[in-house]
């Protein structure tokens, strides 16, 4: 579990992040949603320790991530998994290479152990037959494969998934959102994405946190916010023509 109590963040001594408060429970799929500016990337920066917050705390667990010395940020960073919007593989790496990559950096493992946990979450995110392939040999929705394999090859308590549906097609989204949730129940990982995709909210947002000009504007669950009657989460989620109906239906029938 992930907590965070009364965070500040501001830059050049403008807020953008005031009094966020909230908790991304493991074993769930967390969404950090909002308008573009909201504030969803720096509280994702923060979380990960790329920034410095101003004031409040982020435990992991029952540690502070502000109390942390350099050591123990070092050994936090090894139970993370990332992955990045625009996949961020390595051109000139092959998928398994991509894949072995922090087990390179980070482990004391032999060539052979790299290998095997490497094929063992290639066939976990189905991508039989592509060991040897270069990211531009294959589709969008393949690569984003190759990313989450890279994330979860250390077996990471804490997954952070910045847009990972970015530029791909519906349907393609819909199976990454899946794959996405699946490996957080089955290896109860603590998942937090920062998504604008509204899919996404209604497929896995088991905890969805709403970000407004950096407050926290509403939280919930993907069931909830049929329920809402905050007007401005309403209206972003329900911004298309295609959500409103399907809330009016949620309604009708509740």
């Amino acid at each position: 579990m992930i907590t965070i109590e009364k965070l500040y963040k501001s830059f050049d001594g403008m807020s953008v992040l005031t009094d966020i408060s909230t908790q991304f429970e493991k074993g769930k799929t967390n969404l950090i949603i909002g308008q573009s500016g909201s504030g969803k990337t720096v509280l994702l920066k923060c979380i990960l320790g790329l920034y410095d917050t101003d004031s409040g705390n982020i435990y992991f667990g029952e540690r502070s991530l502000q109390k942390m010395d350099t050591s123990e940020r070092s050994i936090l960073r090894q139970e993370m998994g990332m992955v990045f919007q625009g996949s961020a593989l390595f051109d000139s790496m092959t998928v398994e290479e991509n894949i072995m990559f922090p087990m390179r950096m980070l482990t004391q493992k032999s060539p052979e152990e790299m290998l095997s946990r490497a094929n063992e979450v290639i066939k976990r995110v189905n991508l039989i037959n592509a060991n040897k392939k270069l990211p531009s040999e294959i589709s969008g929705g393949m690569q984003k494969r190759v990313a989450i394999a890279r994330a979860i090859v250390m077996n990471p308590k804490y997954l952070f998934c910045d847009e990972p549906n970015s530029g791909l097609d519906p349907k393609t989204s819909t199976l990454i959102d899946n794959l996405i949730h699946e490996i957080t129940k089955e290896y109860q990982i603590t998942t937090v994405i920062n998504t604008h995709d509204m899919n996404s909210v209604m497929e896995i947002g088991e905890k969805v946190l709403f970000l407004e000009n950096g407050l926290k504007g509403w939280e919930g669950s993907n069931k909830e916010v049929f329920k809402t009657e905050n007007e401005t989460v309403g209206s972003f989620i329900y911004s298309s023509n295609l959500f409103k109906k399907v809330r009016e239906v949620y309604q009708q029938e509740n």
